[in-house]
């Protein structure tokens, strides 16, 4: 009893609320739908008590549901971790290299940003997702990834049975004219009657279940090798932005230095590990890292550092070159653009040929940032801000006009 009490605390009932949010609900939705009647059409199409097939098709649409499940549950709940309240690093003095939250009190650990859904610093946050209702971070990141696997497979499994059930319970009831094809949907003509009859409302059902586990298998599947592109570099998608800014600061100055990213082990199986252990629990503590020989612990808060004081960097200004609807996944805007559409809540902003947009981060098809409606937007008094494609822009050459520094100032940065 007291074992289940510590489990049971006020803290993980309170958790529950995340699950009262649009994204949770599509998603349980979504499995409740493929995995029920992956089912049912098993019993149907392959009787698992008949053989042992049947028997280890069964097993398996359990087990991927266990699994889905448990890898979801454990992304939502565990979380990813967040940096204590009111944090400083053990050395005073490497405080000067880090950034400081007014809102939690602390200081950032290297890799952490706050995130403003959350309202606290994560560890080594990569994106906050709607799907969990939670960010992605250090601690969940691997079930996180587990899920995007295992979503997919299981989805291709279940597809696989609705189409055998449909194609064997339709053969039965085709009758062939001279002319026509005619579907008896009310009984078989050869097999008895079935454990669970399949009616005209039990082949829609079907139907739309394999539309459902279609759809999740091409945008879930997406959706993890773009993580597990950034998982065997050893980066975030906050840090591959980072860096892109980093290249765009040392080439506009032209400075004679090289950005090397710190946290890249040089292997991809090491990199790997960082995220997969085979205890479950992530390496480190989520305050400090392995670095890159030669590299230093914050060479990547210092950069930060370098481009918040550095006003040109801070964002980059585009020129829009393409009208842009504000559609969530534009089709007309190519198929990487339409399948890579940033998992978030944060809105998209219509574009019009000839607008200027401040970016201030983005991802490799998609750019965030600010539409500049007039000059009040340095002050932040008028803005409109969101997501846009990236090839429906281009960057402003502008800069060099209206930004530029001179040639010795340049030099001396």
């Amino acid at each position: 009893m007291g074992t289940i009490c510590s489990i049971i605390k006020f803290e993980n009932l309170q958790e529950l609320k995340r699950l009262c949010h649009w994204g949770p609900i599509i998603a349980l939705g979504v499995i409740a739908i493929c995995s029920t009647m992956a089912m049912i059409d098993s019993v149907l199409w392959y009787w698992p008590l008949h053989t042992t097939g049947g028997s280890v098709n069964f097993i398996m649409l359990i087990n991927w549901t266990v699994m889905i499940l448990y890898n979801y549950f454990n992304a939502m709940f565990v979380g990813p971790g967040f940096v204590p309240l009111g944090w400083r690093p053990e050395n005073s003095q490497d405080s000067m290299y880090l950034q400081y939250c007014k809102v939690c009190q602390a200081y950032k650990a290297p890799r952490s940003h706050h995130c403003r859904k959350c309202n606290r610093c994560v560890m080594k946050m990569d994106h906050h997702c709607p799907w969990i209702n939670n960010c992605c971070g250090y601690q969940n990141h691997a079930s996180f990834t587990l899920f995007l696997l295992l979503a997919p497979l299981g989805c291709i499994h279940a597809a696989f049975i609705f189409v055998m059930t449909m194609y064997t319970q339709l053969y039965n009831r085709l009758s062939f004219g001279w002319n026509t094809v005619k579907i008896d949907m009310s009984a078989a003509q050869r097999d008895p009657l079935p454990v669970i009859p399949f009616g005209l409302a039990a082949f829609a059902a079907t139907l739309f279940a394999l539309g459902l586990a279609l759809g999740t298998t091409i945008a879930v599947g997406m959706l993890f090798f773009i993580q597990m592109k950034i998982i065997l570099r050893n980066k975030t998608s906050i840090e591959s932005w980072i860096e892109e800014k980093a290249k765009d600061r040392i080439q506009y100055y032209q400075l004679d230095e090289t950005f090397v990213f710190p946290y890249d082990m040089g292997s991809k199986w090491k990199n790997f590990q960082q995220v997969f252990t085979w205890s479950g629990i992530p390496e480190g503590d989520g305050l400090e890292w392995p670095i890159k020989e030669g590299c230093h612990q914050y060479n990547l808060t210092i950069e930060q550092l370098k481009q918040k004081a550095d006003k040109r960097v801070r964002s980059v200004r585009y020129k829009v070159v393409e009208d842009y609807s504000g559609a969530c996944c534009p089709l007309t805007k190519g198929i990487k653009t339409f399948f890579t559409s940033p998992c978030t809540e944060e809105p998209r902003i219509r574009l019009q040929k000839g607008e200027f947009i401040l970016a201030t981060r983005g991802l490799r098809y998609w750019l965030y940032g600010d539409k500049i409606l007039d000059d009040s937007i340095i002050e932040g008094v008028s803005r409109i801000r969101g997501w846009f494609p990236r090839n429906c822009v281009e960057k402003c050459p502008c800069d060099a006009e209206t930004d530029q520094a001179p040639e010795g100032e340049k030099k001396n940065r």
